[in-house]
């Protein structure tokens, strides 16, 4: 257990009966960068029960806010769905993850691309004023079955733009783009098809994909990550980490438990 700190539980909100989100205090010890993750959980029977989970919360914060899906039968999310204020969870130590600025070259338009959950990373890199420095315009792609899953919506369209750190930023540089698949909606489809008809290029109004010039980050399902890697890399674009930068990152460590 000296690998983790309890936190303490501060807020908690269900966004729908399979998704919610909670803050808690933040060990002062704790540095990440934007876009990393960290095993974070709660303990039973006096072990640990941890998954990967990405920080939803920007790095300057002195809180730490996770976004999480709940699965009735999942070890770790039958029970952490049904914390409270004052609960204590269990965060690492040790954050790591490929989805950071650092382990991309430098480009042109940068797209994040997301489903579900897998939003989380993204909202704490696009509070990152660092982020809009490197690149001209910031895409962030955000694709879910149902328009109640499109958590965070009026987060980033109604209170980033307002934001004293990065509200300008946002202003200029940021484009929002949810999509659902099984609702009626503005827009609707799956990321990979809006992505290889063009459609999403032409809504946004910027040109379609270019490894030479764009980057693109990938977080969410492990069918989606499969299927978006696969385009990407037709259109040319090379994965990279944190030993070699690429055009184009990948995050694997997905919660569904």
């Amino acid at each position: 257990m000296s690998t983790y700190t309890q936190e303490i539980v501060l807020s908690v909100r269900h966004w729908t009966d399979s998704l919610f989100s909670f803050t808690t205090t933040r060990s002062p010890s704790f540095r990440f960068s934007n876009g990393q993750f960290t095993m974070m959980g709660v303990e039973t029977e006096g072990r640990p029960l941890v998954r990967a989970y990405s920080m939803v919360s920007p790095n300057y914060e002195d809180t730490l806010e996770f976004f999480s899906i709940k699965v009735p039968d999942g070890p770790l999310t039958s029970r952490l769905q049904h914390i409270r204020d004052s609960d204590r969870i269990l965060v690492s130590k040790k954050p790591t993850g490929t989805l950071v600025i650092d382990n991309l070259f430098s480009g042109r338009f940068l797209y994040l691309l997301s489903t579900g959950t897998g939003l989380a990373p993204f909202m704490s890199i696009v509070r990152d004023p660092e982020t809009y420095e490197g690149f001209e315009k910031i895409v962030l792609v955000h694709g879910c079955r149902q328009v109640a899953e499109l958590a965070y919506g009026e987060r980033i369209t109604a209170e980033l733009p307002r934001d004293e750190l990065i509200g300008e930023y946002v202003r200029e540089k940021l484009i929002y783009y949810p999509t659902v698949t099984r609702e009626p909606f503005h827009n609707r489809g799956r990321i990979t098809d809006l992505v290889t008809s063009d459609q999403l290029f032409r809504e946004i109004g910027l040109p379609s994909l270019d490894a030479a010039q764009d980057r693109a980050m990938l977080c969410g399902s492990p069918q989606f990550l499969m299927d978006m890697r696969a385009v990407l890399e037709q259109l040319g674009f090379v994965e990279g980490s944190a030993s070699e930068p690429g055009t184009f990152v990948v995050e694997k460590a997905f919660v569904e438990r």
